[in-house]
């Protein structure tokens, strides 16, 4: 009996150890697609290789997630690049020689996977209808007599309903169309086309409304229900837009706004802009409510020299700039309820040269990585190091572990992809 006791014993312990292994992974997986530990436990990838490319015109260069793709414009077209295969694998072309503003406006690599967002400007084939306009019926007033059947000498006059001819309207729409598209890379390794899918928006309308505005200018996505922001400039106006998880646009503008910068958080889309409206400058936090399923504003600096310098793991990075150098960094939790003026915590105080040719972002180990052409500035864990650039231009990976250096010949480039240390 105490050895058939012991076997049942043992079983359940194994079950019970199966169990909260089960949720414990079930959890950490859910986590994981959530994007709540994105980059916590995992190290980036990095790699040390260089690639000539064809073509000495390369703009806006942008390495994919495990830094075997290479995403950049030349004259206009969008291309990929495999690094491994040293192979163009995909070609977007402007959908006109001559008009500069159509084409591809702005992409994105995510963050954890071969896929690159893409927005496309086209003209709209439609943008002029005619439809048939019906005008509304009315009762004639010479309408016919016609005699009672009870008493012959008598007559009724009945009311005919007449309906006058329809006319043909005119109805403009946008000029042009703007569309959402993406496309799939296979492993670095395999001989498999890409896979580039047009995601509609919704209502079809929306495509329009982007399409009314002038120049794309500012493009974030949160990677985990890829939820996207951009800002669109037309003249002295500039117009915020959110791009739903269904693909449903809706603006966000604050009339005379001008947004500088903005980043979105990793782990609950809440978006983070340098708002200047008038004469003042904040940061602010536009964060949506489910109970009122609207977007809130939320001010988190009132000082006038701060700026959003990204958010990472569970971090909002703000960075205080006096006289064209920065020279503190400060944080405040990225919570789920966002709050109005948080307590901002000083990380750094120092001097970093900082213009509007700086470039700043969040590393996945949570280091500021701020940097122009010649020179990388890590500031992490309270300490600053300097990195000197080699390339005639040069550029740091969204997780801040990789440098690209680009050196241009005549006809070609050189890509030199080296891990970024202190």
């Amino acid at each position: 009996m105490k050895k058939k006791l012991r076997i049942l014993s043992v079983w359940i312990v194994v079950s019970l150890i199966f169990q909260f292994g089960g949720h414990f992974l079930l959890n950490s997986q859910v986590q994981k697609v959530m994007g709540l530990t994105t980059g916590d436990s995992e190290p980036a990838i990095t790699v040390q290789l260089k690639a000539t490319i064809p073509g000495s015109d390369l703009t806006n260069i942008q390495l994919s997630y495990a830094k075997d793709y290479l995403a950049y414009l030349e004259k206009g077209t969008l291309k990929i690049f495999n690094l491994k295969t040293e192979k163009v694998v995909f070609e977007k072309k402007p959908s006109s020689a001559t008009d500069q503003t159509l084409g591809v406006q702005a992409y994105q690599w995510l963050p954890d996977r071969n896929i690159l967002l893409y927005l496309y400007t086209r003209k709209n084939p439609n943008e002029v209808t005619t439809v048939k306009v019906y005008p509304p019926q009315t009762n004639a007033s010479n309408s016919a007599i016609v005699p009672k059947t009870e008493d012959p000498n008598q007559a009724k006059t009945v009311t005919q309903e007449v309906s006058a001819e329809p006319r043909y309207e005119k109805r403009y729409g946008s000029p042009r169309l703007t569309e959402l598209y993406s496309v799939e890379l296979p492993d670095s390794g395999e001989d498999t086309a890409p896979d580039d899918q047009l995601q509609p928006f919704d209502p079809p309308s929306g495509s329009e409304e982007i399409g009314k505005g002038g120049k794309l200018e500012k493009y974030v996505v949160e990677a985990a229900t890829n939820l996207m922001y951009l800002t669109v400039t037309n003249g002295s106006t500039q117009q915020l837009i959110k791009i739903g998880v269904m693909k449903t646009v809706s603006s966000l503008s604050k009339s005379g706004e001008v947004i500088n910068n903005m980043a979105v958080s990793d782990r609950f889309a809440s978006l983070y802009i340098d708002s200047k409206v008038g004469s003042v400058q904040q940061v602010v936090a536009v964060h949506y409510v489910e109970a009122s399923q609207k977007d809130q504003r939320l001010v988190i600096s009132k000082n006038a020299n701060d700026r959003i310098l990204g958010v990472r793991k569970g971090k909002v990075y703000l960075g205080e700039v006096e006289n064209d150098q920065l020279v503190k960094i400060k944080t405040t939790d990225d919570l789920k309820e966002v709050k109005e003026n948080p307590a901002l915590k000083t990380e750094w105080e120092g001097s970093i040269p900082y213009s509007k040719n700086t470039r700043a972002l969040i590393g996945v180990q949570g280091q500021v990585i701020v940097y122009d052409n010649q020179t990388a500035y890590i500031v992490s864990d309270g300490h600053l190091t300097e990195v000197k650039l080699q390339g005639d231009e040069n550029y740091v990976s969204a997780d801040g572990a990789e440098l690209i250096q680009v050196s241009k010949a005549e006809t070609s480039t050189l890509v030199e992809l080296q891990p970024l240390k202190p």
